[in-house]
């Protein structure tokens, strides 16, 4: 009827007074003040004014009530009483709910577990069931799962020598500012060989601590059916060292982490650490390199021939009718702003972001396996026990019904994106029309900000959509396990909010300016609105804002706001909602509330994924563009500083105390992390090949510079066109603005000029500067892939340490079990020896003994027996 569930377990049956959780107060143990509560159990009940009366009668005289359909009712304050005359008759569907709860507490009673009742609360109307585990049944389960648990044999864990101990003393020394102030985070020079517990083997074991993972079967259905209303261990523990905004410069105590809430969430926590820990060295990076591009953004030819106005550059109008003729000097702000993020050293960074992607990932490998190691999980292995069993033609609906609603939801991003492209599409052409002429230099920007605003909008609310469908969506497919549940949950969780949030952003990246056609043949939406055109310094620029604003956006409102905001208001709303109730009722009013009263008032744990689900949306903006953005390893920096301890905050003060779990990796999580490293060296491939000017600026370099300089680049990249050719109804309004007349203007493409045989096809120029493109993006590819596998290859998964450490376990304990054995044997034959010597020394005894003697022969004869 149940599995291991969270309880701190001391060797022995009572906690003694020497023990932490001899001081029990507010409800962490039982009334006895000795049993730790390790589990509770919530319900609502309905209680008239009569029941609350005879209720604390019953109490106040020290009298057990007995219930209906229960023989021996739970003890504890409150409990079933006998309906009376006075007393009204619950419902049908009460009285399912309180048989139903009797019948599973009378079952967990059965299996060992001890339980306490409590009705006489602070809240009206909430009863709650206090579990605790006793040793026997702890010791019962945790051989069941095979949990590996500390021996007393401790073995010398090998240290580093010469060289390598001289820097490790130096490094802790350095590093001890930022260490946390608990005696788990010091480094260990001893360890206990552990081995899955045996109640046989137990004086092999030396138990004084340690942390067991129950979990109630049957209580999810119970809940579901609004039979308990809650069910959840206790918190008995706020981390000083680690749920603090105080401490955010130190490194986290994982291990203490890990005994309270579980290997899984320590693995969380721990993962998250070495992630913010490697953003470091990218973000200093990354700031180095925009720092070269602002020093070096006045040495730069291109924007400087742009700015220049002595080129009297004019170009072609941004829109029909209503929008003239300008020069390209007055996009001078956007030129010089393009080249802090496009320059040869983005370039570089981009090389650099794969290679530290693939390191960040050996590196968790190998952390992860020390992990394993130091908490003894080496051996692990999940059991899965299938839920239900389906045919393919039962599940068939279920993935058909994935698959379409799937293809659904990814439409609907792309059609909101496409409504956006209209909104900015109508928005400047409106503004272009009403703007003063100062004004319609701004329209630009305006446009672009309104639109990433409505866009960040819209990802912020498609997110939560998007995760309750993906959920869902998975509960009818009925997947066989637990893991499988979770795997298929975070698949298409991950999946959909992906396509929301990179859709815009892979717009301005690939598409935006790619299919606007040329003056005289320009291409519509819906024969009325003209297709965006990049700026003259391209669209990089504008990817750049896109990326910042939804990166930035996402992190301060949902990642942080969110996680404060919301638990916070719900938390103000159930505590003005019982401030109510107990306004009706002053002698629940002034009772001293308990932890589970306070527990039950927190959120319930949701589970992981929201927590991993942001931070590898964060990866992604961190490696997919970032040769766009170089400062987005510094703010994701910054952003996971304070995440570390919100999250710790929140899950102290804020959540209810999760059911520990064992766990020893973090899942599909790995191989999401690893799919976004790959896509990242594609997708920066393509961003330097085909949004940046890094290559059209290469091509002009070395094939058509008469000096070997960039001079002379901007007037290469631009086209001609006469305004003779416009389509009718489409040339400007007021082509005299400029105040003369215009016969030639320009706009960026490779196309012949007018007063050529083939006017305003396109180049040769165009297909040389493709196909370098193109040849870029192969080598840059694959030259990449390889440097990362050669980091994958070159770094061992195992630490050598590690490697050796559990090799030397495994030979320890053959020894430990093989001088057992042999102690064994030594005793057998030792007791052997003994009986055989006593049996002849009673055989040699005279035939003339007193009777006295006599019953000493037949005491050696028994004491054989015995043996």
């Amino acid at each position: 009827m149940f599995a291991l569930f969270g309880a701190h377990v001391y060797k022995g049956t009572n906690y003694s007074s020497s023990l932490p959780y001899a001081n029990c107060k507010y409800g962490l143990c039982f009334r006895d003040g000795k049993r730790k509560v390790d589990y509770i159990l919530v319900y609502h009940y309905k209680k008239s004014s009569v029941s609350r009366t005879l209720t604390r009668r019953i109490h106040h005289n020290d009298s057990s009530a007995r219930s209906i359909k229960q023989d021996h009712p739970l003890p504890g304050k409150g409990g079933h009483l006998d309906m009376g005359e006075n007393e009204p008759h619950m419902d049908y569907h009460e009285d399912d709910k309180r048989f139903r709860r009797e019948e599973y507490e009378g079952n967990l009673m059965e299996a060992g577990l001890e339980l306490e009742r409590d009705e006489d609360t602070k809240i009206h109307g909430i009863g709650f069931v206090k579990i605790h585990a006793p040793w026997n049944v702890l010791c019962r389960e945790a051989e069941f799962l095979k949990l590996k648990m500390p021996t007393k044999k401790v073995y010398q864990i090998n240290q580093p020598h010469g060289l390598l101990k001289k820097i490790n003393s130096v490094l802790q020394k350095i590093t001890e500012p930022i260490q946390p102030k608990v005696a788990e985070h010091k480094p260990q020079t001893v360890k206990r060989l552990s081995y899955p517990f045996s109640r046989e083997k137990q004086h092999l074991f030396k138990i004084v601590h340690c942390y067991y993972v129950f979990v109630c079967q049957g209580i999810t259905s119970l809940l579901a059916n609004g039979v308990y209303s809650a069910a959840y261990p206790l918190h008995d523990l706020l981390c000083e060292e680690w749920a603090s905004y105080g401490v955010f410069y130190k490194y986290q105590p994982i291990d203490l982490v890990r005994k309270y809430f579980g290997e899984k969430i320590g693995l969380y926590f721990a993962w998250l650490g070495v992630y913010t820990q490697m953003l470091i060295p990218a973000s200093i990076v990354g700031v180095i390199v925009f720092l070269y591009g602002c020093a070096t953004v006045d040495e730069n030819i291109p924007s400087m021939e742009m700015c220049d106005q002595r080129n009297n550059i004019i170009m072609c109008p941004l829109c029909d009718k209503t929008c003239s003729y300008w020069k390209m000097s007055s996009a001078c702000a956007t030129a010089r702003a393009s080249h802090l993020f496009d320059n040869p050293a983005t370039v570089f960074f981009s090389v650099f972001m794969a290679l530290w992607a693939a390191t960040f990932m050996e590196h968790w490998k190998r952390k992860q396996m020390r992990l394993n190691y130091r908490w003894d999980l080496t051996g692990f292995e999940e059991e899965e026990t299938d839920k239900e069993k389906l045919t393919w033609k039962d599940r068939f609906p279920a993935y058909f019904t994935n698959f379409v609603g799937i293809i659904f939801m990814i439409g609907l991003t792309f059609a909101i994106v496409f409504g956006v492209i209209i909104y900015r599409i109508s928005t400047a052409a409106a503004l272009a029309i009403s703007s003063t002429p100062s004004g319609r230099s701004s329209v630009r920007v305006t446009v672009t900000a309104t639109a990433v605003i409505i866009n960040l909008v819209v990802i912020i609310i498609l997110d939560e959509v998007y995760g309750c469908i993906a959920r869902w969506l998975t509960q009818i497919e009925v997947p066989k396990t637990d893991k499988s549940f979770e795997e298929r949950l975070i698949f298409k969780a991950f999946l959909l909010k992906f396509v929301n949030a990179y859709t815009p952003i892979f717009y301005v990246a690939f598409f935006k300016g790619r299919f606007v056609g040329r003056p005289g043949d320009y291409v519509y939406i819906f024969r009325s609105f003209r297709m965006e055109e990049c700026a003259p310094g391209g669209c990089l620029m504008e990817l750049c804002i896109q990326l910042s604003i939804i990166m930035l956006g996402k992190q301060l409102i949902q990642n942080n706001l969110f996680e404060i905001g919301i638990p916070k208001m719900k938390k103000l709303i159930r505590y003005l909602k019982l401030k109510r109730q107990r306004s009706l009722d002053h002698e629940e009013h002034m009772k001293k509330k308990q932890r589970y009263e306070v527990d039950y008032n927190l959120e319930p744990f949701a589970g992981l994924t929201p927590e991993y689900m942001e931070m590898i949306i964060q990866f992604g903006f961190v490696t997919l563009f970032v040769a766009s953005f170089p400062l987005a390893p510094l703010f994701a920096l910054l952003n996971n500083i304070i995440e570390i301890r919100l999250d710790a905050k929140k899950f102290v003060t804020e959540l209810r105390r999760p059911v520990a779990v064992r766990a020893k990796d973090i899942g599909i999580w790995y191989n999401i992390l690893r799919g976004v490293g790959k896509l990242a060296v594609i997708i920066n491939a393509f961003v330097i090949s085909f949004t940046s000017d890094f290559i059209p600026r290469l091509v002009y370099l070395y094939m058509y510079s008469e000096n070997g300089t960039m001079h002379g680049f901007v007037n290469h990249t631009l086209s001609s066109f006469n305004v003779s050719d416009f389509q009718e109804g489409t040339a400007p309004n007021d082509p005299m603005e400029l105040g003369y007349e215009v016969q030639i203007c320009r706009y960026k493409d490779y196309r012949e000029p007018p007063w050529s045989e083939n006017k305003y096809d396109i180049s040769k120029d165009f297909w040389a500067v493709l196909a370098a493109r193109l040849a870029f993006v192969i080598v840059f590819q694959n030259l990449v892939m390889f440097m990362s596998d050669f980091v994958d290859w070159i770094i061992p998964d195992i630490p050598k340490d590690i490697s050796q450490q559990i090799h030397k376990e495994k030979v320890l304990m053959v020894e430990v079990f093989m001088k057992e054995e042999q102690g064994k044997l030594q005793m057998l034959e030792t007791w052997k020896d003994k009986d055989m010597k006593k049996g002849e020394n009673c055989n040699n005894h005279s035939p003339k003994l007193s009777r006295s003697h006599s019953g000493s022969v037949s005491s050696c004869h028994s004491y054989h027996i015995d043996v």
